[in-house]
């Protein structure tokens, strides 16, 4: 289970801004982030190109993907045969 909530931190404890359906005495992880680095600008093709990357790979990538993968043999391919 993840749950993502706001809390207001008062010195001493963190007081969350909506209640929360948690089992009492239970130990739980908690990733603390201010919601100035939260806030996410730009629109969901901005954020996808932020987070996408190429790679340095042979020209047959795509169509040998589980040989450079996996180490399965080379297919062989029409132009080959």
């Amino acid at each position: 289970m993840t749950k993502t909530v706001t809390a207001v931190f008062d010195g001493r404890a963190l007081h969350p801004d909506t209640p929360l359906d948690l089992e009492p005495n239970t130990r739980y992880v908690i990733t603390v982030q201010d919601t100035a680095s939260a806030i996410i600008t730009g629109n969901a093709w901005d954020t996808l190109e932020a987070l996408a990357g190429t790679i340095e790979a042979e020209s047959d990538w795509a169509d040998e993907h589980d040989h450079y993968l996996y180490g399965t043999p080379k297919r062989q391919r029409e132009a080959d045969v």
